[in-house]
Protein backbone atom coordinates (compact mmCIF):
# COMPACT_ATOMS: atom_id res chain seq x y z
CA UNK A 1 0.00 0.00 0.00
CA UNK A 2 1.09 3.32 -0.73
CA UNK A 3 1.94 5.87 1.91
CA UNK A 4 -0.78 8.63 2.86
CA UNK A 5 -0.77 11.48 4.20
CA UNK A 6 -3.53 10.63 6.70
CA UNK A 7 -0.58 8.57 8.19
CA UNK A 8 2.39 11.12 7.37
CA UNK A 9 2.85 14.83 7.55
CA UNK A 10 1.44 17.36 8.95
CA UNK A 11 -2.62 16.21 10.58
CA UNK A 12 -3.92 19.31 10.31
CA UNK A 13 -3.03 19.98 6.41
CA UNK A 14 -3.71 15.61 6.01
CA UNK A 15 -7.39 16.44 7.71
CA UNK A 16 -8.27 20.25 5.57
CA UNK A 17 -6.73 18.97 2.19
CA UNK A 18 -9.24 15.63 2.62
CA UNK A 19 -12.30 17.75 3.80
CA UNK A 20 -12.01 19.63 1.31
CA UNK A 21 -13.75 17.32 -1.37
CA UNK A 22 -16.11 16.15 0.91
CA UNK A 23 -17.39 19.44 1.59
CA UNK A 24 -18.08 19.67 -2.09
CA UNK A 25 -19.61 16.40 -2.04
CA UNK A 26 -21.50 17.37 1.23
CA UNK A 27 -22.86 20.60 -0.97
CA UNK A 28 -23.72 18.01 -3.98
CA UNK A 29 -25.84 16.07 -1.64
CA UNK A 30 -27.55 19.19 0.27
CA UNK A 31 -28.44 20.17 -2.94
CA UNK A 32 -30.84 16.94 -3.36
CA UNK A 33 -33.59 18.38 -0.88
CA UNK A 34 -32.62 21.66 -2.00
CA UNK A 35 -33.89 21.72 -5.51
CA UNK A 36 -36.51 19.56 -4.43
CA UNK A 37 -37.45 22.26 -2.14
CA UNK A 38 -36.78 24.99 -4.25
CA UNK A 39 -38.31 23.80 -7.67
CA UNK A 40 -41.37 22.57 -6.05
CA UNK A 41 -41.83 25.61 -3.95
CA UNK A 42 -41.51 27.84 -6.99
CA UNK A 43 -43.32 25.77 -9.39
CA UNK A 44 -45.91 24.42 -7.42
CA UNK A 45 -47.02 25.94 -4.00
CA UNK A 46 -46.00 26.70 -0.89
CA UNK A 47 -48.51 24.20 0.37
CA UNK A 48 -46.51 21.03 -1.74
CA UNK A 49 -43.00 22.72 0.17
CA UNK A 50 -44.53 22.44 2.84
CA UNK A 51 -46.24 18.61 2.38
CA UNK A 52 -42.11 17.94 1.22
CA UNK A 53 -40.66 19.71 4.28
CA UNK A 54 -42.82 17.57 6.64
CA UNK A 55 -41.29 14.64 5.47
CA UNK A 56 -38.37 16.10 6.45
CA UNK A 57 -37.81 13.74 10.22
CA UNK A 58 -39.43 10.68 8.81
CA UNK A 59 -36.96 10.22 5.85
CA UNK A 60 -33.90 11.05 8.59
CA UNK A 61 -35.83 8.80 11.10
CA UNK A 62 -35.69 5.52 8.33
CA UNK A 63 -33.05 6.90 5.55
CA UNK A 64 -30.71 8.04 8.34
CA UNK A 65 -30.81 5.01 10.61
CA UNK A 66 -29.77 3.38 7.21
CA UNK A 67 -26.94 5.33 6.39
CA UNK A 68 -25.82 5.27 9.76
CA UNK A 69 -25.07 1.49 9.52
CA UNK A 70 -23.19 2.11 6.38
CA UNK A 71 -21.07 4.47 8.42
CA UNK A 72 -20.53 2.08 10.80
CA UNK A 73 -19.62 -0.75 8.79
CA UNK A 74 -16.62 1.28 7.05
CA UNK A 75 -15.00 1.71 10.15
CA UNK A 76 -12.43 -1.51 10.24
CA UNK A 77 -11.58 -0.62 6.34
CA UNK A 78 -10.07 2.49 7.92
CA UNK A 79 -8.79 0.02 10.59
CA UNK A 80 -7.31 -2.24 8.46
CA UNK A 81 -5.53 0.23 5.74
CA UNK A 82 -3.90 1.95 8.76
CA UNK A 83 -2.63 -1.77 9.69
CA UNK A 84 -1.34 -2.27 5.99
CA UNK A 85 -3.49 -5.30 6.02
CA UNK A 86 -4.75 -5.43 2.45
CA UNK A 87 -6.73 -9.15 2.98
CA UNK A 88 -8.68 -7.77 5.61
CA UNK A 89 -9.14 -4.88 3.88
CA UNK A 90 -10.75 -6.33 1.33
CA UNK A 91 -12.79 -8.57 3.55
CA UNK A 92 -14.05 -6.05 5.33
CA UNK A 93 -14.94 -3.74 2.13
CA UNK A 94 -16.91 -6.85 -0.09
CA UNK A 95 -18.96 -7.57 3.76
CA UNK A 96 -19.77 -4.46 4.29
CA UNK A 97 -21.09 -4.03 0.37
CA UNK A 98 -23.38 -7.22 1.21
CA UNK A 99 -24.77 -6.02 4.33
CA UNK A 100 -25.83 -2.74 2.81
CA UNK A 101 -27.62 -4.52 0.16
CA UNK A 102 -29.31 -6.71 2.25
CA UNK A 103 -30.60 -4.48 4.77
CA UNK A 104 -31.64 -1.68 1.96
CA UNK A 105 -34.04 -3.97 0.78
CA UNK A 106 -35.67 -4.79 4.00
CA UNK A 107 -35.61 -1.40 4.89
CA UNK A 108 -37.67 -0.58 1.10
CA UNK A 109 -40.64 -3.07 2.73
CA UNK A 110 -40.73 -1.71 6.46
CA UNK A 111 -40.45 2.17 5.20
CA UNK A 112 -43.56 1.69 3.30
CA UNK A 113 -45.75 0.00 5.70
CA UNK A 114 -44.22 2.84 8.27
CA UNK A 115 -44.74 5.66 5.81
CA UNK A 116 -48.49 6.52 6.67
CA UNK A 117 -49.04 5.86 9.95
CA UNK A 118 -46.16 8.20 10.95
CA UNK A 119 -47.23 11.03 9.15
CA UNK A 120 -50.76 10.32 11.03
CA UNK A 121 -48.57 9.91 14.29
CA UNK A 122 -46.39 13.41 14.20
CA UNK A 123 -49.84 15.74 13.04
CA UNK A 124 -49.29 16.18 9.67
CA UNK A 125 -51.97 18.61 8.25
CA UNK A 126 -55.19 16.89 6.15
CA UNK A 127 -54.48 19.39 3.51
CA UNK A 128 -51.02 18.56 2.84
CA UNK A 129 -50.58 14.60 4.04
CA UNK A 130 -51.37 13.37 0.61
CA UNK A 131 -48.77 15.02 -0.97
CA UNK A 132 -46.32 14.03 1.75
CA UNK A 133 -47.05 10.36 1.33
CA UNK A 134 -46.75 10.30 -2.29
CA UNK A 135 -43.40 12.33 -1.91
CA UNK A 136 -41.48 10.27 0.54
CA UNK A 137 -43.38 6.37 -1.04
CA UNK A 138 -41.18 7.45 -3.87
CA UNK A 139 -38.28 8.13 -2.07
CA UNK A 140 -38.33 5.23 -0.28
CA UNK A 141 -37.43 2.81 -3.44
CA UNK A 142 -34.21 4.40 -3.42
CA UNK A 143 -32.76 3.43 0.26
CA UNK A 144 -30.68 0.22 -1.64
CA UNK A 145 -29.24 2.99 -4.10
CA UNK A 146 -28.47 5.51 -1.12
CA UNK A 147 -27.24 2.62 1.18
CA UNK A 148 -24.88 1.52 -1.30
CA UNK A 149 -23.86 4.61 -2.52
CA UNK A 150 -22.81 5.47 1.19
CA UNK A 151 -21.12 2.59 1.56
CA UNK A 152 -18.80 2.89 -1.40
CA UNK A 153 -17.85 6.12 -0.63
CA UNK A 154 -17.05 5.44 2.77
CA UNK A 155 -14.80 3.18 1.60
CA UNK A 156 -13.61 5.13 -0.65
CA UNK A 157 -12.34 7.71 2.27
CA UNK A 158 -11.36 5.39 4.31
CA UNK A 159 -8.61 4.52 2.47
CA UNK A 160 -7.42 8.11 1.47
CA UNK A 161 -9.33 8.73 -1.62
CA UNK A 162 -12.50 11.67 -1.37
CA UNK A 163 -11.97 13.16 -4.53
CA UNK A 164 -13.27 10.58 -7.23
CA UNK A 165 -16.85 10.74 -4.91
CA UNK A 166 -16.91 14.26 -5.68
CA UNK A 167 -16.69 13.42 -9.05
CA UNK A 168 -19.50 10.86 -9.37
CA UNK A 169 -22.27 13.38 -6.84
CA UNK A 170 -21.51 16.10 -9.57
CA UNK A 171 -22.99 13.73 -11.96
CA UNK A 172 -25.86 12.59 -10.08
CA UNK A 173 -26.69 16.44 -9.14
CA UNK A 174 -27.04 17.45 -12.57
CA UNK A 175 -28.66 14.46 -13.45
CA UNK A 176 -31.51 15.75 -10.64
CA UNK A 177 -31.61 19.23 -11.61
CA UNK A 178 -32.51 18.56 -15.40
CA UNK A 179 -35.15 15.94 -14.03
CA UNK A 180 -36.15 18.10 -11.28
CA UNK A 181 -36.90 20.73 -14.23
CA UNK A 182 -38.32 18.53 -16.85
CA UNK A 183 -40.61 16.30 -14.22
CA UNK A 184 -42.08 19.10 -12.26
CA UNK A 185 -41.80 22.21 -14.19
CA UNK A 186 -42.54 21.06 -18.08
CA UNK A 187 -44.42 17.84 -17.02
CA UNK A 188 -46.24 19.07 -14.24
CA UNK A 189 -46.06 15.97 -11.82
CA UNK A 190 -45.16 17.71 -8.79
CA UNK A 191 -43.77 16.69 -5.78
CA UNK A 192 -44.41 12.69 -7.45
CA UNK A 193 -41.83 14.51 -10.14
CA UNK A 194 -39.56 15.64 -7.91
CA UNK A 195 -39.01 12.59 -5.71
CA UNK A 196 -38.66 10.49 -9.15
CA UNK A 197 -35.97 12.98 -10.22
CA UNK A 198 -34.13 12.01 -6.95
CA UNK A 199 -34.57 8.35 -7.13
CA UNK A 200 -33.13 8.51 -10.49
CA UNK A 201 -29.82 10.40 -9.64
CA UNK A 202 -29.81 8.35 -6.28
CA UNK A 203 -28.94 5.35 -8.45
CA UNK A 204 -26.70 7.17 -10.83
CA UNK A 205 -24.66 8.13 -8.31
CA UNK A 206 -24.31 4.16 -6.41
CA UNK A 207 -23.30 3.13 -10.12
CA UNK A 208 -20.74 5.67 -10.48
CA UNK A 209 -19.33 4.67 -7.10
CA UNK A 210 -19.97 0.95 -7.09
CA UNK A 211 -18.09 0.81 -10.31
CA UNK A 212 -15.10 2.96 -9.00
CA UNK A 213 -14.57 0.93 -5.91
CA UNK A 214 -15.08 -2.62 -7.70
CA UNK A 215 -12.93 -1.67 -10.74
CA UNK A 216 -10.27 1.25 -10.39
CA UNK A 217 -9.96 2.23 -6.88
CA UNK A 218 -5.93 0.53 -6.61
CA UNK A 219 -6.14 0.41 -2.66
CA UNK A 220 -9.12 -2.14 -2.92
CA UNK A 221 -9.17 -5.53 -4.60
CA UNK A 222 -12.73 -7.13 -3.86
CA UNK A 223 -12.94 -10.72 -4.88
CA UNK A 224 -16.09 -12.57 -5.22
CA UNK A 225 -14.77 -14.44 -2.12
CA UNK A 226 -15.25 -11.05 0.09
CA UNK A 227 -18.26 -10.11 -1.48
CA UNK A 228 -19.87 -12.87 0.79
CA UNK A 229 -21.45 -12.41 4.75
CA UNK A 230 -19.10 -14.18 6.50
CA UNK A 231 -20.52 -14.53 10.52
CA UNK A 232 -17.77 -13.15 12.67
CA UNK A 233 -16.87 -10.42 9.70
CA UNK A 234 -20.68 -9.20 9.86
CA UNK A 235 -21.45 -9.47 13.43
CA UNK A 236 -18.10 -7.01 14.11
CA UNK A 237 -19.75 -4.75 11.41
CA UNK A 238 -23.05 -4.70 12.56
CA UNK A 239 -22.03 -3.97 16.21
CA UNK A 240 -19.99 -0.92 15.03
CA UNK A 241 -23.06 0.13 13.06
CA UNK A 242 -26.29 -0.56 15.27
CA UNK A 243 -24.81 2.25 17.91
CA UNK A 244 -24.25 4.70 15.20
CA UNK A 245 -27.80 4.19 13.08
CA UNK A 246 -29.65 4.37 16.61
CA UNK A 247 -28.06 7.67 16.81
CA UNK A 248 -29.82 8.76 13.81
CA UNK A 249 -33.23 7.15 14.87
CA UNK A 250 -32.67 8.65 18.59
CA UNK A 251 -32.56 11.73 17.07
CA UNK A 252 -34.94 11.89 14.04
CA UNK A 253 -37.57 10.69 16.66
CA UNK A 254 -36.44 13.81 18.67
CA UNK A 255 -36.98 15.54 15.08
CA UNK A 256 -40.36 14.05 14.70
CA UNK A 257 -41.63 14.83 17.87
CA UNK A 258 -40.59 18.59 17.14
CA UNK A 259 -41.77 18.55 13.85
CA UNK A 260 -45.96 17.24 15.47
CA UNK A 261 -45.25 20.56 17.55
CA UNK A 262 -44.38 22.63 14.44
CA UNK A 263 -47.23 21.35 12.82
CA UNK A 264 -49.76 22.33 14.66
CA UNK A 265 -48.81 25.84 14.38
CA UNK A 266 -50.11 25.44 10.63
CA UNK A 267 -48.99 25.20 6.76
CA UNK A 268 -47.24 28.56 6.99
CA UNK A 269 -45.23 28.16 10.08
CA UNK A 270 -44.12 24.60 8.58
CA UNK A 271 -43.09 26.41 5.42
CA UNK A 272 -40.88 29.15 7.20
CA UNK A 273 -39.51 26.34 9.47
CA UNK A 274 -38.79 24.13 6.48
CA UNK A 275 -36.91 26.46 4.46
CA UNK A 276 -34.85 28.18 7.51
CA UNK A 277 -34.03 24.69 8.07
CA UNK A 278 -32.82 23.64 4.32
CA UNK A 279 -30.43 27.27 5.03
CA UNK A 280 -29.14 26.12 8.62
CA UNK A 281 -28.15 22.59 7.07
CA UNK A 282 -26.37 24.51 3.85
CA UNK A 283 -24.20 26.67 6.87
CA UNK A 284 -23.72 23.22 8.40
CA UNK A 285 -22.21 21.50 5.73
CA UNK A 286 -17.86 23.31 6.14
CA UNK A 287 -18.15 21.69 10.59
CA UNK A 288 -19.88 18.35 9.19
CA UNK A 289 -16.80 17.92 6.66
CA UNK A 290 -14.37 18.79 9.09
CA UNK A 291 -15.62 16.30 11.29
CA UNK A 292 -16.26 13.76 8.91
CA UNK A 293 -12.81 14.17 7.20
CA UNK A 294 -11.17 13.60 10.55
CA UNK A 295 -12.83 10.52 11.33
CA UNK A 296 -11.14 8.63 8.48
CA UNK A 297 -7.68 10.73 9.65
CA UNK A 298 -8.85 8.83 13.26
CA UNK A 299 -9.27 5.75 11.96
CA UNK A 300 -6.22 5.43 10.00
CA UNK A 301 -4.20 6.02 12.58
CA UNK A 302 -6.07 4.01 15.02
CA UNK A 303 -4.97 1.65 13.24
CA UNK A 304 -1.51 2.24 12.76
CA UNK A 305 -1.38 2.92 16.29
CA UNK A 306 -0.82 6.62 16.34
CA UNK A 307 -1.78 7.98 19.18
CA UNK A 308 -0.11 10.82 19.00
CA UNK A 309 -1.30 12.12 15.81
CA UNK A 310 -4.80 11.44 16.58
CA UNK A 311 -4.55 14.37 19.87
CA UNK A 312 -2.89 16.74 17.50
CA UNK A 313 -5.73 16.63 15.04
CA UNK A 314 -8.54 16.55 17.61
CA UNK A 315 -6.43 19.86 19.32
CA UNK A 316 -6.21 21.71 16.41
CA UNK A 317 -9.48 21.18 15.00
CA UNK A 318 -11.40 21.96 18.27
CA UNK A 319 -10.15 25.15 17.60
CA UNK A 320 -10.35 25.33 14.22
CA UNK A 321 -14.31 24.46 14.19
CA UNK A 322 -15.30 27.26 16.69
CA UNK A 323 -13.60 29.31 14.35
CA UNK A 324 -15.50 28.09 11.01
CA UNK A 325 -18.72 28.10 13.36
CA UNK A 326 -18.33 32.11 14.32
CA UNK A 327 -18.19 32.51 10.75
CA UNK A 328 -21.02 30.28 9.51
CA UNK A 329 -23.28 32.13 12.73
CA UNK A 330 -22.84 35.57 11.17
CA UNK A 331 -23.06 34.13 7.82
CA UNK A 332 -26.70 32.36 8.69
CA UNK A 333 -27.78 35.78 10.41
CA UNK A 334 -26.76 38.32 7.97
CA UNK A 335 -27.86 36.33 4.62
CA UNK A 336 -30.16 33.52 5.63
CA UNK A 337 -33.33 35.11 5.69
CA UNK A 338 -32.76 36.54 1.78
CA UNK A 339 -31.64 32.57 1.01
CA UNK A 340 -35.06 31.63 2.35
CA UNK A 341 -37.22 33.75 0.03
CA UNK A 342 -35.33 31.44 -3.10
CA UNK A 343 -37.88 28.44 -2.13
CA UNK A 344 -41.22 30.81 -1.85
CA UNK A 345 -42.94 32.09 -5.19
CA UNK A 346 -45.33 33.98 -2.14
CA UNK A 347 -43.12 34.93 1.27
CA UNK A 348 -46.24 35.86 3.32
CA UNK A 349 -45.33 37.66 6.48
CA UNK A 350 -46.08 34.77 8.71
CA UNK A 351 -43.54 32.32 6.51
CA UNK A 352 -40.62 35.03 7.15
CA UNK A 353 -41.23 35.77 10.66
CA UNK A 354 -41.24 32.44 11.56
CA UNK A 355 -38.29 31.38 9.41
CA UNK A 356 -36.52 34.78 10.40
CA UNK A 357 -36.75 33.46 14.06
CA UNK A 358 -35.65 30.12 13.50
CA UNK A 359 -32.92 31.47 12.11
CA UNK A 360 -31.91 34.04 15.05
CA UNK A 361 -31.88 31.15 17.58
CA UNK A 362 -29.58 28.83 15.61
CA UNK A 363 -27.05 31.60 14.79
CA UNK A 364 -26.57 32.01 18.48
CA UNK A 365 -25.69 29.04 19.94
CA UNK A 366 -23.58 27.49 16.55
CA UNK A 367 -20.40 26.91 18.40
CA UNK A 368 -22.56 23.82 20.00
CA UNK A 369 -23.21 21.55 16.86
CA UNK A 370 -19.11 22.47 15.90
CA UNK A 371 -18.24 20.69 18.81
CA UNK A 372 -20.80 17.48 18.54
CA UNK A 373 -19.26 17.24 14.53
CA UNK A 374 -15.71 17.02 15.92
CA UNK A 375 -16.01 14.71 19.03
CA UNK A 376 -18.95 12.33 17.52
CA UNK A 377 -16.83 11.71 14.11
CA UNK A 378 -13.36 10.93 16.15
CA UNK A 379 -14.82 8.51 18.47
CA UNK A 380 -16.86 6.89 15.69
CA UNK A 381 -13.40 6.82 13.81
CA UNK A 382 -11.53 5.45 16.86
CA UNK A 383 -14.83 2.25 16.40
CA UNK A 384 -16.13 3.68 20.02
CA UNK A 385 -19.78 3.91 18.49
CA UNK A 386 -21.67 3.39 21.46
CA UNK A 387 -20.85 7.20 22.31
CA UNK A 388 -23.05 8.04 18.95
CA UNK A 389 -26.01 6.63 20.76
CA UNK A 390 -25.25 8.15 24.23
CA UNK A 391 -25.12 11.78 21.89
CA UNK A 392 -28.24 10.57 20.69
CA UNK A 393 -30.33 10.12 23.95
CA UNK A 394 -29.10 13.92 24.76
CA UNK A 395 -30.06 15.11 21.53
CA UNK A 396 -33.31 13.72 22.36
CA UNK A 397 -34.17 14.78 25.52
CA UNK A 398 -32.99 18.48 24.74
CA UNK A 399 -35.21 18.45 21.74
CA UNK A 400 -38.54 16.95 23.29
CA UNK A 401 -37.97 18.81 26.58
CA UNK A 402 -37.45 22.26 25.40
CA UNK A 403 -40.39 21.72 22.24
CA UNK A 404 -43.12 19.94 24.61
CA UNK A 405 -42.70 21.82 27.77
CA UNK A 406 -41.67 25.46 26.71
CA UNK A 407 -43.79 25.59 23.84
CA UNK A 408 -46.87 26.02 25.95
CA UNK A 409 -45.68 29.07 27.75
CA UNK A 410 -43.43 31.11 24.89
CA UNK A 411 -44.50 29.51 21.67
CA UNK A 412 -42.59 29.17 18.65
CA UNK A 413 -39.57 30.48 20.20
CA UNK A 414 -38.93 27.12 22.24
CA UNK A 415 -38.71 24.94 18.76
CA UNK A 416 -36.59 27.33 17.83
CA UNK A 417 -33.93 26.81 20.69
CA UNK A 418 -34.76 22.99 21.02
CA UNK A 419 -31.77 21.87 18.49
CA UNK A 420 -29.19 23.81 20.73
CA UNK A 421 -30.42 22.34 23.63
CA UNK A 422 -30.26 19.28 21.79
CA UNK A 423 -26.45 20.30 20.55
CA UNK A 424 -25.29 20.50 24.47
CA UNK A 425 -26.82 17.85 26.05
CA UNK A 426 -24.94 15.47 23.28
CA UNK A 427 -21.57 17.54 23.59
CA UNK A 428 -21.72 16.75 27.23
CA UNK A 429 -21.28 13.29 27.49
CA UNK A 430 -19.14 13.09 23.98
CA UNK A 431 -15.84 15.55 25.80
CA UNK A 432 -16.13 12.96 28.75
CA UNK A 433 -15.90 9.86 27.00
CA UNK A 434 -13.23 11.88 24.46
CA UNK A 435 -11.05 13.07 27.85
CA UNK A 436 -11.38 9.40 28.99
CA UNK A 437 -9.84 7.82 25.86
CA UNK A 438 -7.13 10.54 25.71
CA UNK A 439 -5.52 9.83 28.95
CA UNK A 440 -5.55 6.14 28.20
CA UNK A 441 -3.83 6.92 25.03
CA UNK A 442 -1.68 9.61 26.69
CA UNK A 443 -0.87 6.51 28.46
CA UNK A 444 -0.09 4.21 25.65
CA UNK A 445 2.59 6.94 24.23
CA UNK A 446 4.48 6.91 27.40
CA UNK A 447 4.43 3.19 27.04
CA UNK A 448 5.63 2.85 23.54
CA UNK A 449 8.18 5.66 24.11
CA UNK A 450 9.87 3.85 26.77
CA UNK A 451 9.15 0.20 24.45
CA UNK A 452 6.87 -1.54 27.28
Amino acid sequence: MKKTDMLYGSPLKSVLRFALPIMASSILQYNYSLVDNIIVGRYVSSQALAAVGSVGPIGAFIVGAALGLTSGFSIPVAHAFGEKNKEKLSQYAGSSICLAFVIGLVLVVTSHLLSYPLLKLIGTPDDIIGLSSAYINILYYGIPFQMLSNNFTAISRSVGESKKPLYFFCVSVVVNFVLDLLFVKEFGWGVEGAAAATLISHAAACTLNGIYVLKFNKDIRITRKDLRLEKSTALHQIKLGVPVSLQFTITSIGSMCMQSVVNSFGTNVIAGFTAAGRVEQLTNIPMSSLGVANQTFVGQNYGAGNYNRILSSVKKLFVLNILVSVIMSITLYTIGPSVVSLFLTESSPEIMAAAKRYILAIAQCYSLVAILFLMRNTLQGLGFTYANSIAGIGEFFGRLSVAFILTPIIGFDAICYAPPAAWLLADIPLICIYLIKRRQFKRNIIKKADGI
